[in-house]
């Protein structure tokens, strides 16, 4: 006898994110207010232009002189030590924020930037992409992702500059200026 088997509905990341994944000071990768520290801000928006209200970011990024931490600990937070990871929910109004500072080159030329990675609802898989600052337009221009992309989707990897200092970058799902997300195989 031949049982006919049916397939499962696919699985999602989320919504479930808010009494297991966060944890104390997540987002802060070093203290608000810490000498060199700058705001990380942002919105994360549908194909629709709609906020997502339960998305979560993490960032992974080099100290302000380029040095990628390589200890281990990252979720300690002990008030002092840049950590390079950071977790952060996105509040019911779709914005993130981060404390952090700015990432510098990893090699001379290069130009810094941020690494992210997205988790919401309806994804089946978390979404990678990068933050750049927006500074250094000659490293910007020499940088082999941002050079391979049109001139029109590399400014949605590209942050603003705040009048305070911050960076705001917003992410889009979907549409004429959905960010450019990476494929790792």
């Amino acid at each position: 006898m031949s049982t006919k088997l049916v397939p499962t509905p696919g699985q999602t990341v989320g919504p479930f994110y808010g009494y297991a994944l966060p944890f104390e000071k997540d987002n802060e990768l070093l203290p608000p207010g810490f000498p060199g520290s700058i705001r990380l801000q942002g919105t994360v928006y549908d194909g629709a232009g709609h906020t997502i209200p339960d998305a979560i970011l993490e960032i992974w990024q080099p100290d302000a002189d380029g040095n990628v931490v390589q200890r281990t600990g990252s979720l300690v937070r002990d008030g002092y030590t840049f950590t390079g990871w950071g977790r952060g929910a996105v509040g019911n109004s779709g914005v993130f924020t981060f404390t952090t500072v700015n990432p510098g080159p990893t090699k001379p030329g290069a130009a810094p930037f941020i690494s992210v990675a997205l988790f919401a609802r309806g994804l089946t898989n978390r979404l990678f992409t990068r933050i750049y600052l927006p500074e250094d337009t000659e490293a910007l221009a020499n940088d082999p992702l941002l050079s391979s992309l049109d001139p029109e989707r590399r400014k949605t990897l590209i942050a603003r500059r705040d009048p305070d200092g911050g960076l705001t970058w917003d992410i889009r799902l979907q549409g004429g200026d959905e960010t450019v997300f990476l494929d790792f195989q």
